[in-house]
């Protein structure tokens, strides 16, 4: 009857057992083992903040700002020259400036659950952290993200939804807009009548890339930039500014046109980005992985790193790959993940008065 029972629970637990199997891995950063995502999005104002929150005591940690305009925290401490070496979240976060508070909530939660660089009175985590200007967006600029947010984001990280990246209009993309080059310009060729542009919406994209040898490389994102969003696999724009009939203009051609456009205003743009790899990297290997992944951000945004920019890449290198491969293979496939990510924080976006999202375009 044992021997009966036990074939029993075999033949009914074996389609359990194979649809686990069966399950796709995520695809988005978190399919790097180790790797959690969390967002908390305010309910006051479209805004919030995105923790990408590493298992364990962390990861090797790099950065790469080349826009003109940044907010951030910590990024010298990712300086190859320095000391601290392990990265145990980072924060994306709305809010301009005030919402590098959110970093703080960040650490609250870290240090409660023994999480830190080890001190002789304690664990300090660390947490690096660069922000998005979306205070123009909504009625209520004086509603942006705090500790509160992060501490939650941070929470929705380690639960288990922390492995299921969500994309669009959440956390800290929930206020982010692109294609913002227009402004209220003159046209091109001489002519006197001012042309309303617009602008669109952005958001928080992820993708990864996994090979058949085990390595893997992903991305997320926050696109709240001044230039269009191009696919480029084709070189069609998917998002960025509109004409006054809503269709979309294409920065480059007004850029060639000498169209009077205004400068981009300085700190009210950026796009934030973490890129991340299951391969051991020292820190100098991770800040040139995190340096030619925003490669990708150049190719899939244009223009980029423009004055009113404040773009940001943050590398983590798990070290949980037993293979070996070159950082020059990881930072091209760095910046093709990257540049993927963007791509869908435009089309995974959702519109908001003034800023519509992709799927709203009138029809080409």
């Amino acid at each position: 009857m044992q021997v009966r029972a036990a074939l029993i629970a075999v033949v009914l637990l074996a389609p359990l057992a194979l649809l686990r199997a069966a399950e796709p891995p995520p695809r988005g950063i978190t399919a790097v083992p180790g790797i959690r995502v969390g967002h908390h999005t305010l309910a006051e104002r479209p805004t919030g903040c995105t923790v990408v929150l590493v298992d364990g005591d962390g990861a090797v940690g790099g950065v790469s700002q080349r826009g003109a305009a940044p907010g951030t925290r910590e990024t010298d401490l990712l300086n190859p020259l320095n000391m601290v070496e392990r990265v145990n979240a980072i924060v994306l976060t709305g809010g301009s400036a005030f919402g590098l508070d959110a970093a703080g909530g960040a650490m609250r939660w870290l240090e409660e659950h023994g999480r830190g660089f080890l001190t002789g009175a304690g664990r300090v985590p660390i947490v690096p952290a660069a922000v998005i200007f979306d205070l123009n967006v909504g009625a209520r600029p004086g509603v942006r993200p705090d500790a509160d947010c992060g501490y939650r984001a941070t929470a929705a990280a380690a639960s288990g939804a922390g492995k299921t990246v969500l994309e669009g209009s959440v956390g800290a993309g929930a206020g982010a807009t692109l294609g913002k080059i227009g402004g209220l310009s003159v046209a091109p060729v001489g002519g006197a009548t001012p042309v309303r542009y617009g602008a669109m919406k952005g958001g928080v994209g992820s993708a990864a890339l996994i090979l058949p040898n085990g390595l893997i490389v992903g991305a997320i994102v926050v696109v709240n930039a001044v230039g269009d969003v191009i696919d480029p696999r084709t070189g069609a724009v998917v998002a960025g500014v509109r004409n006054p009939d809503g269709t979309l203009a294409d920065a480059r051609r007004l850029l060639r046109s000498g169209a009077l456009l205004p400068a981009p205003v300085a700190g009210q743009n950026t796009t934030i980005a973490v890129v991340a790899t299951n391969a051991r990297l020292g820190k100098a290997q991770a800040s040139r992985m995190a340096l030619m992944a925003d490669d990708g951000l150049a190719r899939a945004i244009n223009p980029s790193h423009t004055n009113g920019d404040g773009d940001t890449v943050f590398a983590l290198a798990t070290g949980q790959w037993s293979g070996t491969a070159d950082i020059s293979v990881i930072g091209g496939l760095a910046a093709e993940v990257l540049a993927e990510a963007i791509v869908r924080a435009a089309t995974q976006a959702s519109g908001l008065p003034g800023y519509p999202a992709v799927r709203e375009l009138p029809a080409r």
